[in-house]
């Protein structure tokens, strides 16, 4: 993975839950890391929806390999949020292509 395609900044972003005095349950998002990042592809599909058609952003993002990353996380770029939807490993440990969809 070259270096110098790594041209953008991500925040991975992974859900947290805490518990309030009063017993309540409060999810948030926790920054886990900022990464330099390929930006692969970026397209916007149409697919239909039960109340018909939408339209929905998917990114493909490369980032060198890091082992903590799953599909329960989350990408902030650009002030767009990404469910992370698949992990592929590139080689052995090189690096991680994320698949994502934006975040409506």
């Amino acid at each position: 993975m070259r270096a110098g395609k790594l041209d953008r900044l991500i925040y991975i972003e992974r859900k947290s839950a805490t518990v309030t005095g009063s017993g309540a349950t409060v999810t948030d998002w926790t920054n886990i890391g900022v990464v330099r990042a390929e930006i692969v592809e970026t397209a916007t599909e149409e697919f239909l929806a039960g109340y018909g058609e939408a339209d929905r952003t998917v990114a493909v993002f490369r980032i060198r390999y890091r082992p903590d990353i799953t599909t329960a996380d989350r990408i902030m770029h650009d002030g767009v949020a990404y469910d992370v939807k698949r992990v592929v490993e590139i080689g052995r440990r090189r690096g991680l292509e994320l698949r994502a969809v934006a975040v409506s």
